[in-house]
């Protein structure tokens, strides 16, 4: 077993300037990048905090006690989160995920969420409003989130097995307590509601089926994720990823699947459906099918900070412009010079690059855009 190094150097804060181009970028909802893909999917982490230690993204060794957090003067506030967005869909985007972190640790996020629900997109249709939460405080405030305007959510939930969960969360959290916040969800019309399991080699693939078993017929969609190399902190090892292939073998040989259309352009899910008509699972195979040529994700940190990939090392600070008075329309051109500019496909090019292909960069982590 090879070595695991955990850095703790904290390089969130770099970045690069949001710049104002000599020639304006018109906000006309049809925005693409370098390589011809739309701007459609703003995914905003609201924090960097979450109340899980998971392994494969807050693992406990690094995010202690004594890790510095941002200040909550470094957040966006709502309002300039409102503003961002406003202006992101004005270049075409129609969805947006809220993320952290844990999204639901940010204090009166139903406030968001309204002035959010109260924006329109280019074709005069209300934003398709989520948000990716681990379902620890869902019961509490499901209700509270879906009156605010909020319309869907994704829980993570990485196995049934109470004690997997509670070692994969490392908090000893019950997998119970999801469970719940899954089911007020669903009494809420927050749906149809998605869970991403994220599988791990030798950790939790055991929990495959009887996930499967557990919500097919449910309405709840099951999604498997493959283990991916985000960030620094997760000693992440290629031997450890179990390929969506394997995944859908298992599931296959017990309980039928037949493959279903994609929902939607740059859906990053491949869609299965059970034979007798009682759900949908899906698979999201970065690792071993990469999907970079569809992707049409910007991310912006809760900082203020827009990342153009998931792997990403740097992101454009668009804080400095906000507070520094921009107009919007300047915003708006920085926006669309920086996604004109993108060319990332890091999981396309993943088996060609060579071990340190940062340059000694640190990427992102996920804890800090979201998933």
């Amino acid at each position: 077993m090879s070595e695991r190094v955990i850095p703790l150097v904290d390089q969130r804060v770099a970045s690069l300037p949001a710049r104002v181009p000599a020639e304006p970028v018109p906000a006309t909802g049809l925005l693409g990048d370098a390589l011809g893909r739309p701007l459609r999917d703003l995914r905003i982490s609201v924090t960097d905090r979450c109340n899980f230690r998971c392994s494969y993204c807050m693992p406990k060794e690094v995010f202690d006690k004594d890790y510095p957090y941002l200040p909550h003067s470094a957040l966006l506030t709502f309002e300039e989160i409102t503003r961002l967005a406003r202006l992101f869909l004005a270049h075409g985007v129609r969805k947006i995920r809220l993320t952290g972190g844990e999204p639901l640790l940010r204090k009166n996020i139903e406030i968001l969420i309204g002035q959010l629900s109260a924006l329109r997109t280019v074709d005069g249709e209300p934003p398709d409003l989520t948000l990716t939460t681990n379902g620890s405080l869902l019961a509490r405030k499901a209700k509270a989130l879906r009156e605010a305007g909020l319309h869907r959510v994704t829980v993570s939930l990485d196995g049934l097995d109470d004690a997997v969960f509670r070692r994969m969360n490392d908090v000893d959290f019950p997998v119970a307590e999801v469970l719940r916040g899954i089911e007020a969800a669903r009494n809420a019309g927050l749906g149809p509601i998605k869970v991403n399991m994220v599988v791990k080699r030798g950790t939790n693939e055991h929990e495959i089926l009887p996930m499967a078993r557990h919500f097919k017929g449910s309405g709840v969609v099951l999604r498997f994720i493959e283990y991916m190399d985000v960030g620094a902190t997760n000693g992440w090892r290629m031997d450890e990823v179990l390929p969506s292939a394997e995944v859908v073998r298992l599931i296959d040989r017990e309980l039928a699947l037949v493959q279903l259309e994609p929902s939607a352009p740059g859906e990053t899910a491949e869609r299965w459906g059970y034979a007798d008509g009682s759900g949908e699972i899906g698979v999201i195979s970065s690792v071993t099918q990469a999907f970079c040529r569809d992707c049409n994700r910007a991310r912006l940190s809760t900082e203020g900070k827009v990342y153009l990939c998931l792997f990403a090392s740097q992101g454009h600070d668009l804080k400095a412009l906000l507070r520094g008075g921009a107009c919007d329309e300047d915003i708006a051109s920085a926006i669309g010079a920086i996604w004109q500019r993108r060319d990332d496909r890091y999981s396309e090019l993943r088996a060609s690059l060579p071990p340190d292909a940062s340059g000694g960069t640190r990427r992102v982590e996920m804890s800090y855009i979201g998933g």
